[in-house]
């Protein structure tokens, strides 16, 4: 695979399934993880290495959220920041599975990364709230709370999910696994939007507007914990009807 393009048309034909995955992904951030794979190839990096480098954007821009008062310059470094490390977060998995160097070890740390990520982003919002946000009430204080419960708890419910459905499949054999998949829904991939990251780190173009960053954030923590008791009633039935399969 000598040039970008062919490593390019090789990481196109290497791409995970789109069930599942909201537009954002699809279009935005999956094709932009595929250059920055295409570039960290070329650059002879590993995938070990792509995920440390989503880790110093996105942990990065999380420590200037919690360190630096908000205005409208940090609010574009900070979105930034985030949407790279998002992008290079879907680059470390599409350059494992062009170059086979995967393994235990790198969907580890991917992994570890993510929920890092989901516990420090909230923690720096609640932060800011305390040093910078001038609140109509201490009771703000309690929306980042709430939110990071919805995230993580979003995050490991779906993980627990997806091995679980796997060792399930490999324990039924291979008729069970044969069976097809459902088509791939464009209304699904549509309503997925708000529940996105990449969506969520759209917000943060509101820091330079306290009392909007306030209300589209608050909108968020809703819209995810609605999200999280449909994806828990849903995972829930699914692991069941595996059980009874």
């Amino acid at each position: 695979m000598g040039s970008t393009g062919t490593v390019l048309r090789e990481l196109r034909g290497a791409q995970k399934s789109a069930k599942g995955v909201s537009l954002y992904s699809r279009y935005v951030n999956r094709p932009a993880g595929r250059v920055l794979a295409a570039g960290a190839y070329r650059a002879g990096l590993s995938p070990n290495q792509v995920t440390l480098i989503s880790a110093l954007f996105t942990y990065g821009a999380v420590a200037s959220v919690a360190l630096v008062e908000p205005s409208w310059k940090l609010a574009v470094l900070v979105y930034a920041a985030l949407a790279v490390g998002f992008a290079f977060d879907s680059a470390d998995g599409q350059l494992a599975r062009l170059t086979g160097r995967g393994g235990p070890d790198g969907e580890w740390l991917d992994h570890v990364v993510d929920c890092g990520k989901l516990l420090l982003v909230h923690t720096a919002v609640l932060i800011s709230f305390y040093r910078f946000g001038e609140l109509p009430s201490e009771a703000w204080l309690l929306l980042p709370l709430g939110f990071q419960l919805a995230a993580v708890v979003t995050f490991c419910a779906g993980l627990l999910r997806e091995n679980l459905g796997k060792a399930a499949a490999s324990a039924q054999g291979p008729s069970w696994a044969a069976t097809p998949a459902a088509p791939v829904s464009r209304v699904r991939a549509v309503a997925l939007l708000p529940a996105d990251y990449g969506v969520f780190c759209l917000v943060f173009l509101l820091l330079g507007a306290p009392g909007a960053f306030r209300a589209g954030y608050a909108v968020l923590a809703v819209v995810h914990t609605l999200f999280l008791a449909a994806f828990l009633a849903k995972w829930f039935r699914e692991l069941k009807a595996l059980r009874a399969g």
